[in-house]
Parts: structure tokens; C-alpha cells; sequence
């Protein structure tokens, strides 16, 4: 096995898609319908183990590197300067992905030819409480309540992890005390893997902050955290071991239940959100690493390519945070002091797949019902998609069913919303698929942009050829 563990990650990933997409196909013609759908549904159970470990991961690994993070900064000051920044960059660049995405559904026109008479409605989520509700949710949010549930599959890879964190630490040469503390914290964080990423994001700041001024504290603090951090980051390194696979049996699942033939009805709506992104991605970001930090685009999308295909298949930026953090710090050269703090916020409010998406489809549903816009309406559909898209939860297709409220902005009926979104949904796992892909890029991006600001990034890591 020496040769397949010789071949780069994003390869193996790469071969995994392809091979899933063949095997899916090939089943859905060899197979009845629901034969096809019963085998590969047994498949997607097993890449949802992948995703599941993935997640049980993320909130020790968000506690720890952020934590380690901010310890490493020195300084809440400098803390509060990053802080600024990556919001500032993540505002500018859902600004871009807004004017493409308009851009891309007033070239295509993606409503034009569609006939939404035998789409079934839709019922839509309720609308999310407002800013208050929100701070009363992630507060009273049990983060153990999945564990507790007793799900058999949830238990033993919680275990799992748990043993492979024992097993490492006690490879360390680091103090019991430190082994004691390192396990009992993982364990809870695993454990409470349910909990709001938002709130363990302020939390560890807190932490990491109040410890900067605890005298006498912080030099430890700062060696327990490094080392804390590593652990969980070669926990991940062993989980994404088992990427290609799970993408095989992710991609297989999509391509065979969903089909081809899919994409025929509402060709020119793909092609809009697919070929906006791809623009995006090359354009906005290339650019800013291109001519704004003077750095090669090419190693940026080379280092990344783990966490673009993990993001593709998963359609879940929150599932990828563990890949983007690795690939970050190590093929981009990001310290861990940026890449711990700018990511998990990235993975909780950069959501600039899903603002481009949400211009396309506001622009299709005008088209499909025949909705005259106003000048102010593209304004104002811009401005709206890029607020919704803000913190929407990192879950496949959670996007669309914020959909509503850009629609709102020219009087879209809730009739003709519920049918839009009944007749995009079924096929809505392939555009997310590309949209979740955009999001960790952005993260990515930002990541490198402001560490190149503020001078911690490796250029020599980052500009090396290892990364093939």
C-alpha cells in the first residue's frame, strides 16, 4: 500500500470522484430505479461515516488552534487588528461574487426557457429568529444532545477519536499533567461536537485572550495549546486518509440517484452558477493573490486542493474546516496564529457561493414568471443576497431556503417561491456541490491575505513546488 499513500491527497481525492461518477452512472443503467436508489443510499451511509468523524472533530480542533492562535499573537490589540481585516476582505469579496453572479444571470438567462408548471411546491423552512433569538440559541444549545441520543455510529467514532488523541499523547514528551488535561478536553469536545461553532469561536477567544493576561500562566499555556493543537491536527491527518473513499461513495450516491439527465432541464442555470464561480474563484481570488500579495496563483489553487474537492463533495464548508486548516498552514505557509482565527470565522460568515448563487436564482425566478426588474431591484437583490448569506448555516443546501428573503425584494409571491424552490431542490445538491467549493476558497484566500499583511505566512512554503 506504500504506492497509494505515494500518490498526493488531491489526487487520490480526484480519482475517487471520477470513479464515483462512473460507478453511479453505470448502476442507475444497469438497475431499476429503486433497486439503484436502495444500493446507493447503503453507500452514502458510509461516506456520512467520513463526514461524520470530520465533524466530531472540528470543535476541538476550532478550541485549540484558536486558542494557540491567539496565545501566539501576544497581543489582543494585533487579535483585534486581524479580526477587522478578514471581515473587511470577506464583505469585499461577497461584494464581487454578488455583481457575477447578476452579471451571470442576466447573460444566460436562466428562467427564460423554463417551464415550472409540473414542479411541485415546496414548503419552506421558518424564517430564523432575530439577532437576540440567535444569542439565546447557541447559549441554551445542549451540545451533547446528538451524543445522548445514543446513535450506535455516533458513539463508537466518538471513542475512536478519543483513543487515537490517548494514543498520540502518550507519545508526547509533555507532563502528566498535560496529558490528563489534553485528553479530558478532547474528549468534551468530541463528545459536544453538536455544539454552535460561532459560540466555541467566541469562547476560545475569550480564553486565549484572558490567558494573555494571566501572569505566570501564559508561557505554559502557550506550549500546552502548541501542543494540544498539533495532536488534534494529526487526528485529522489520519481521518483525511479515508477522503477518497468517502468521496467515491458521496459522489456515487449524487450522480446515480440524481442523474445526468438532471442537469439537461435546467442546463443554462448550471452553467451560469458553475462558469460565475469558476470566474470568481480565478478572478477574484487569483487576483488578489496574483497582483495584491504578489504571490503565485497557481501554488494558492495547488495548495488547496484537498479541501476544494472535500468541499465539493460533502457540499459542507463547516465538514471541511479541518482539511482548510491543514492545507492552510501546512502547503500555504499561514501561521497557525492567522489560520486558527480567520478559517473557523470564514467557515461560519464567508458564504460567497451562496451569494452568487442567490443573485442567479432571484434573476431565474423573475425570468421563469415573468417579473419585471428595476434598476434598484439588481441593487437591491445584491445587498440582500450578501446579508442572508452571512452566517447561513454550512450544511448542504441550506442556501436555498433563504431564498425567500431575497425574493421579498420584488415582490415575489409565496406561491411562485415555494415552486421555485420545489423545482430547484431535487437537483440542488449538484450546484451546491460547486458553491460550498467557492466558500472554502474564499476562506482560504483570506487566510493568506492576511497573513501576508501581517507577516505571518512562509513564502518559501508557500511558493515551494513540493505541492503536487
Amino acid at each position: 500500500m506504500a504506492w497509494w499513500f505515494g500518490i498526493k491527497l488531491w489526487k487520490r481525492v480526484m480519482l475517487g470522484l471520477a470513479l464515483g461518477v462512473i460507478f453511479g452512472l453505470a448502476v442507475a443503467q444497469a438497475m431499476n430505479p429503486d433497486q439503484a436508489t436502495a444500493l446507493l443510499d447503503n453507500f452514502k451511509s458510509v461516506g456520512d461515516i467520513f463526514i461524520t468523524m470530520i465533524r466530531l472533530i472540528i470543535i476541538p480542533l476550532i478550541f485549540f488552534t484558536l486558542v494557540a492562535g491567539v496565545l501566539a499573537l501576544g497581543s489582543p490589540a494585533k487579535l483585534g487588528t486581524i479580526g477587522i481585516k478578514t471581515l473587511a476582505l470577506y464583505l469585499a469579496t461577497t461584494f464581487f461574487a454578488n455583481l457575477i453572479g447578476l452579471g451571470m444571470g442576466s447573460i444566460f438567462r436562466p428562467g427564460s426557457s423554463v417551464d415550472l408548471g409540473s414542479a411541485a411546491p415546496e414548503t419552506l423552512a421558518a424564517p430564523a429568529g432575530g439577532f437576540i433569538d440567535r444569542i439565546i440559541n447557541i447559549v441554551s444549545k445542549n451540545p451533547f444532545a446528538q451524543l445522548m441520543e445514543g446513535d450506535p455510529v455516533r458513539v463508537v467514532l466518538t471513542l475512536a477519536l478519543i483513543a487515537c488523541g490517548v494514543y498520540f499523547v502518550r507519545r508526547a514528551s509533555v507532563s502528566t499533567a498535560s496529558v490528563i488535561a489534553f485528553i479530558i478536553l478532547l474528549s468534551l469536545g468530541v463528545a459536544g461536537a453538536s455544539g454552535d461553532v460561532l459560540f466555541i469561536i467566541f469562547t476560545s477567544i475569550i480564553i486565549g485572550v484572558t490567558l494573555l493576561f494571566v501572569g505566570g500562566v501564559t508561557e505554559k499555556a502557550t506550549k500546552f495549546f502548541d501542543f494540544a493543537s498539533e495532536i488534534v491536527l494529526k487526528i485529522t491527518h489520519i481521518i483525511m486518509e479515508f477522503a477518497p473513499f468517502a468521496v467515491f461513495f458521496l459522489i456515487s450516491w449524487v450522480v446515480g440517484t440524481r442523474g445526468i439527465e438532471t442537469f439537461t432541464a435546467i442546463l443554462w442555470l448550471v452553467v451560469a452558477v458553475y462558469l460565475g464561480c469558476f470566474i470568481h474563484m480565478a478572478v477574484v481570488y487569483g487576483g488578489i493573490i496574483k497582483f495584491g500579495l504578489k504571490l503565485p496563483f497557481i501554488n494558492f489553487f495547488r495548495g488547496i486542493l484537498d479541501a476544494q474537492m472535500v468541499a465539493f463533495s460533502t457540499s459542507s464548508s463547516s465538514a471541511t474546516l479541518p482539511v482548510t486548516i491543514s492545507n492552510v498552514t501546512d502547503n500555504l505557509g499561514v501561521k497557525k496564529s492567522v489560520a486558527g482565527s480567520v478559517l473557523p470565522l470564514g467557515a461560519t460568515i464567508n458564504m460567497d457561493g451562496t451569494s452568487l448563487y442567490l443573485g442567479i436564482v432571484a434573476l431565474f425566478t423573475a425570468q421563469a414568471f415573468g417579473y419585471t426588474l428595476e434598476p434598484h431591484h439588481y441593487l437591491l437583490i445584491a445587498m440582500t443576497a450578501a446579508l442572508v448569506s452571512i452566517g447561513a448555516a454550512g450544511i448542504p443546501s441550506a442556501s436555498l431556503f433563504l431564498l425567500a428573503t431575497v425574493l421579498e425584494v420584488f415582490n415575489v409571491t409565496p406561491e411562485h417561491t415555494a415552486l421555485v424552490v420545489g423545482f430547484i431542490l431535487p437537483f440542488d445538491r449538484l450546484l451546491d456541490m460547486m458553491r460550498t467549493a467557492v466558500n472554502v476558497t474564499g476562506d482560504a484566500a483570506v487566510a493568506v491575505t492576511v497573513a501576508k499583511w501581517e507577516g505571518e505566512i512562509d513564502e518559501e512554503v508557500f511558493r515551494s513546488k513540493a505541492v503536487q
